[in-house]
C-alpha cells in the first residue's frame, strides 16, 4: 500500500484545488473568533450602585444616599448597599444637609431594595445588567464562561469520535450550523439560566467545528501548504474573527445586537457544502475506495492535470478503533498522556497568566484588540517552527520559556508596570504559538482512524485546565505565590516529558496503528506497563 502523498503527488500542493480548500475552511474559522470572546463583553460589568426611586429628596441627600467605599485603595459608591431609604426621607423632609447636621457613618444602610442604576458610559446594556447579576449574584457572568468551556469540553471528547465514526465533512457542518443556532437563540434568552444552557451548547459546536476544520484541512492538503494550514491558515482565521469582534462590539453596545451580528455570519457558510469535499484519507480508512478516488479524480481536473488509471491500490477498510485504543498499547500509551499533559500545562498556563494580569488598558475594546493581535505573531512564529524545527524541540522549548514566564511575572514590583505587560504579552505569545503547534503535531502523530478522537481527547484534557484556571489563582489566598510555582512547575515538568514523544517533523501522516507505533522515541519508564510479559503475536493480534 502506497503512502497517500505519494500516491496523490501528481496533483501538486498548490493547484486550483489545494487553494479553494485551504481558504474556505479558514474562513469558515472567523465565526469562532468572533464567538468565543464574546463573553468579554456579553459579561462584563458595567459600573453600577443601588437604584434610587423618584422619592421627595433634596439634591444633597440624592448625592449623599449611596455610601462611599474604599476599594483597592480608591474612593467609590457602594455597588451594593445605600442608606435606609425612609430614614433619608424623613431627614431630608426635616431640612438636614449630609455631612454637615447628619453623620453618615452613624446611618443604618440596607441592599439594593429596587435593584440597581447601571452606567451607560460603555455599554447600552450587558447581560449583567439585564438579569442584574450582580452583588449576591456576582457569581454568575463568571460561571457563564464556565458553562461555555465545559461546552467545549464535551464537543471535543463526543466530536472527536463522532467525525472519526462518521466522517469529516458532515460533523464540520453539522457542528456549524448547532454553533449559528445557537449563539442566534441566545439574543432571545428569557433569563440567565436559558442563556447558561444555550451558551453551554453553542461553545459544544465551536470547538467541534473548529476541529474538525482543522483535521479535514491537514487530511487533504499535502507538504508544505499542510504546514501552512496547520499554523497559520485556521489560526489567522481565528485571529481575524478575534480582532474583529471588539470593532463590532464598538458599534454594537446592546448585548442582543451583539449576539444576532456574530451569529448570522455563520449563515453565509452553507454553501461551502458543495466546495468542501470529504477527506480522501478517512475514505480510505473506511474501505470507501471508489468515493476517494472520485474526490482526488475531480481535483485532477479542477487542477488540470492527469490522473493515473488507478490511483489508489491494495487500500482496504481498516479496522474501527475507538478512544480506548489511545491507552491499548504501550508505545500509543505513552504518546497520549504526555501529550495529553503537555495540552493540560499550555491551557492552564495561558488562562492562569491571562487571569492573573492586569487589563492592559482601561478600555474593554482596546484591551481586547491588543490581545487578539498579539495572536498574529504566535501564529506567525508557529509556522516558522513547524517548517523548520523538530516539533518535540520546539515544544519543550516553547514549555520552558512559558514556564519561566509563569515565576517571574511575580516578581515584577509595581513601579514597573511596563515590564508586566511585557511579560504578560511574551506569556500569552508563546502559549498562543504552543497551542497552535500542538494542534499539528498531535494530528501528525495519530493514524487517520484514530486522528479525529485523539485531538478530541487532548482539546478535552485541555479545556479542563480552562476550568481549574481560575480556582488554582484562588490558592494565593494562602499562599501568594503558589499558583505561579504549580504552573511554572507544571511547564518545566511537561517540558521534560515531552522528551518522550516521537518525531513527526518531515515525515508523512500515518494511515494505520501500526505506522504510529514505528515513530521512534525515547522510552517512557513512568507510563510504559510490563508489556514485555505478554507474548508479541499476542500484543499484534490485537491490533
Amino acid at each position: 500500500m502506497k503512502d497517500y502523498d505519494e500516491s496523490t503527488a501528481f496533483l501538486g500542493q498548490w493547484g486550483r484545488f489545494q487553494q479553494v480548500v485551504f481558504f474556505l475552511l479558514s474562513a469558515s474559522i472567523v465565526p469562532n473568533g468572533l464567538g468565543t470572546f464574546s463573553v468579554v463583553f456579553l459579561t462584563d460589568i458595567p459600573r453600577h450602585h443601588c437604584l434610587i426611586p423618584e422619592e421627595n429628596l433634596t439634591q444633597d441627600w440624592r448625592d449623599a444616599i449611596i455610601p462611599i467605599e474604599v476599594v483597592n485603595g480608591k474612593r467609590e459608591q457602594s455597588r451594593c448597599s445605600r442608606y435606609r431609604l425612609d430614614v433619608v426621607r424623613n431627614l431630608s423632609a426635616q431640612g438636614f444637609i449630609p455631612g454637615r447636621d447628619v453623620n453618615l457613618t452613624d446611618l443604618e444602610q440596607e441592599g439594593c431594595v429596587d435593584w440597581w442604576s447601571y452606567s451607560k458610559d460603555i455599554y447600552q446594556s450587558t447581560l449583567v445588567s439585564e438579569f442584574d447579576l450582580v452583588c449576591s449574584d456576582q457569581w454568575k457572568p463568571p460561571f457563564t464562561s464556565t458553562a461555555c468551556f465545559l461546552g467545549f469540553l464535551v464537543g471535543s471528547f463526543i466530536s472527536g469520535q463522532l467525525s472519526d465514526r462518521f466522517g469529516r465533512k458532515p460533523v464540520f457542518f453539522t457542528t456549524m450550523a448547532v454553533q449559528t443556532t445557537f449563539s442566534f437563540c441566545q439574543a432571545f434568552s428569557p433569563s440567565w439560566t436559558v442563556f447558561t444552557i444555550l451558551i453551554f451548547f453553542n461553545g459544544f459546536g465551536q470547538i467541534s467545528n473548529y476541529v474538525s476544520g482543522f483535521v479535514l484541512g491537514t487530511e487533504i492538503l499535502t507538504g508544505d501548504v499542510r504546514v501552512i494550514f496547520s499554523s497559520m491558515g485556521v489560526c489567522l482565521g481565528y485571529a481575524i474573527g478575534y480582532m474583529i469582534l471588539p470593532l463590532v462590539a464598538f458599534f454594537l453596545r446592546d448585548w442582543k445586537s451583539l449576539l444576532l451580528a456574530i451569529s448570522l455570519p455563520g449563515v453565509l457558510y452553507i454553501p461551502l457544502w458543495w466546495f468542501i469535499p470529504e477527506s480522501p484519507r478517512w475514505l480510505l480508512s473506511q474501505g470507501r475506495v471508489e468515493e476517494a478516488e472520485a474526490i482526488v479524480r475531480k481535483a485532477a481536473k479542477t487542477n488540470r492535470v492527469e490522473a493515473p488509471t488507478v490511483i489508489f491500490k491494495d487500500y482496504s477498510a481498516q479496522e474501527h478503533l475507538n478512544v480506548i485504543s489511545l491507552v491499548k498499547t504501550q508505545s500509543v500509551r505513552s504518546t497520549t498522556v504526555i501529550l495529553c499533559l503537555v495540552w493540560f500545562s499550555l491551557s492552564i498556563g495561558y488562562y492562569g497568566l491571562s487571569l492573573n494580569t492586569s487589563r492592559l488598558h482601561a478600555n474593554p475594546y482596546i484591551s481586547c484588540f491588543l490581545s487578539a493581535a498579539a495572536e498574529v505573531p504566535a501564529y506567525m512564529s508557529c509556522w516558522l517552527a513547524l517548517k523548520y524545527f523538530p516539533r518535540r524541540l520546539s515544544v519543550i522549548f516553547i514549555l520552558l520559556l512559558g514556564g519561566v514566564s509563569l515565576f517571574l511575572i511575580q516578581l515584577v514590583p509595581e513601579t514597573l508596570s511596563e515590564l508586566a505587560v511585557a511579560l504578560e504579552m511574551l506569556g500569552k505569545l508563546v502559549i498562543t504559538s504552543g497551542t497552535s503547534l500542538m494542534y499539528a503535531y498531535t494530528a501528525e502523530l495519530y493514524p487517520t482512524v484514530l486522528r479525529n478522537t485523539a485531538e478530541g481527547v487532548c482539546i478535552t484534557v485541555s479545556r479542563t485546565g480552562n476550568c481549574l484556571a481560575p480556582f488554582l489563582l484562588q490558592l494565593r489566598e494562602s499562599f501568594e505565590y503558589l499558583p505561579y510555582i504549580i504552573l511554572g512547575t507544571l511547564a518545566v515538568v511537561s517540558a521534560f516529558a515531552a522528551l518522550y514523544l516521537p518525531e513527526s517533523f518531515g515525515k508523512p501522516l500515518p494511515q494505520t496503528i501500526q505506522q504510529m507505533q514505528k515513530r521512534e522515541s525515547m522510552k517512557c519508564p513512568c507510563i510504559t506497563r510490563k508489556e514485555h510479559l505478554k507474548p508479541v503475536v499476542h500484543l499484534e493480534s490485537r491490533l
